[in-house]
């Protein structure tokens, strides 16, 4: 009866590790896009092609917020797209290293996951401060509450042994 309990704890914690896991890879991989993405815009005009797409979904090019973001594309340089890119690519790693190691239910991959969280929350802070909106205080949470869940978990993996 004991090893029934023990294995259905397991595969609760197995399954905690998994949702966290999948958001993990779901966020590297959209960095992954992102950073390709931004090679791609390399020496082209990000306005007009954003005006491009715009056009093709049918969205009013007049609109505020539509052009509101592409004046913001039009100051894209070549060098904003490299230095995108590159913080893509290197976000995208981390996230899917983490991604991977905890899909595997590895250890370190707990570990590593309560670092680079943590080391994160504070330009989250800062960004709060800086505009606070609805999705920066959601991601906070979120990222808080992963690293709460991990912490729990490699405490009660520290008590078994």
């Amino acid at each position: 009866m004991a090893k029934k309990r023990t294995h259905a704890r397991h595969e609760s914690d197995g399954k905690g590790l998994r949702i966290i896991a999948v958001f993990k890879l779901t966020k590297g991989l959209l960095l992954l896009a992102v950073g390709i993405g931004a090679i791609k815009l390399l020496h082209k005009d990000v306005s007009e092609l954003a005006t491009n797409w715009i056009t093709a979904i049918r969205v009013d090019p007049d609109n505020r917020l539509v052009h509101g973001l592409i004046a913001k594309l039009g100051l894209m340089s070549d060098h904003k797209l490299e230095e995108l890119s590159i913080g893509s690519f290197f976000y995208s790693a981390l996230l899917l290293t983490e991604g991977i190691g905890l899909w595997l239910k590895k250890r370190w991959a707990e570990y590593f996951t309560i670092i680079v969280t943590c080391s994160l929350i504070p330009l989250e802070l800062y960004e709060i401060a800086r505009r606070v909106t609805v999705t920066r205080i959601v991601i906070l949470l979120i990222n808080a509450a992963i690293v709460w869940y991990l912490f729990v978990q490699l405490r009660k993996g520290h008590s078994k042994h």
